[in-house]
């Protein structure tokens, strides 16, 4: 007999998809809901359940997990007309793996706690490649005892979990996350500029500064991607923006200057002004070539 939680899974898309179905690897039951319930189609494969509401997937289970767009889109499938809580078992545990503002995660903790449940969030860092390995970053926040007791859970989604501190400190270590890989990659993306304007062969750039000071998850997943012209979403543009909107927002409450996040953000834009929001992040390479002479 399946000694381990029962798992309720709501949103099955480019990351909660292979996350899902990861829990179903590890040896746990799954009951997932997505808003196209097409998406469910990889994790039904995999061994999971897939139901019409979120209500209906969160009944019976003992975490609930949400990887959904944006702040808004959490509180509609935790909280709004069929939403998990409407089902949810007292006591239950619920793990946000979104990226929202940490005003909003300290909110849907509280409002959860008021509630008799409890809330951990656990935002993510590592791309679609780390949602389908199973070897994510996992920023968390919230009780400790909580975090301890989700701690196996999220072990089989992700290989870093670090415990961040209480409600919203995840998130903020979310978004500093951001801010680091949004200007890494505006750095690798300007070096290949330079090195196709000087006739070099940006390859060479991956082979030649991979090992040293310059080199970066950027470098090694989105340059080959960059060379190739191959710009399939490993994290989507209009993503992004959406998480730099949230840094942006953060920056105003905390009174810091942040103006390499700004630049990048406005050259992102331009990227969605050309029709490039469903690409990868990597697009932001089109942007500065539409810039170059050459």
């Amino acid at each position: 007999m399946n000694s381990l939680p029962r798992i309720a899974f709501l949103g099955t898309g480019l990351m909660g998809a292979p996350m899902a179905c990861n829990l179903l690897k590890a040896g746990y039951a799954v009951s997932c809901y997505n808003r196209t319930i097409a998406k469910t189609a990889p994790v039904v494969a995999a061994g999971g359940v897939a139901h019409a509401t979120a209500a209906q997937a969160a009944r019976g289970a003992a975490v609930i997990v949400s990887c959904v767009t944006d702040g808004p889109d959490v509180e509609q499938v935790l909280l709004g007309d069929q939403g998990a809580v409407t089902a949810a078992t007292s006591g239950a545990i619920f793990v946000d793996m979104s990226t929202i503002a940490p005003a909003m995660a300290i909110s849907l903790g509280e409002r959860l706690r008021d509630r008799g449940l409890r809330f951990v969030e656990a935002p993510v860092t590592g791309g679609t490649v780390g949602a389908i390995n199973g070897t994510l970053s996992i920023l968390v926040g919230g009780p400790e005892a909580d975090v301890a007791e989700v701690r196996p859970v999220l072990a089989a989604m992700g290989k870093t979990i670090t415990h961040c501190g209480g409600w919203g400190a995840g998130q903020g270590v979310k978004l500093c996350n951001q801010i680091m890989g949004a200007m890494n990659l505006l750095g690798v993306c300007e070096a290949m500029s330079l090195a196709h304007g000087m006739g070099i062969d940006p390859e060479i750039l991956i082979k030649a500064l991979g090992g040293g000071a310059a080199a970066s998850w950027a470098l090694q997943n989105l340059a080959p991607k960059i060379i190739a012209g191959n710009w399939a979403p490993g994290f989507m543009v209009d993503t992004q923006q959406k998480d730099m909107r949230l840094v942006a927002q953060a920056a105003e409450q905390a009174g810091v200057a942040l103006p390499g996040a700004a630049l990048v953000t406005q050259l992102w834009r331009s990227a969605q002004a050309h029709g490039e929001g469903s690409e990868g992040i990597h697009a932001l390479a089109k942007v500065l070539q539409r810039l170059s002479a050459k």
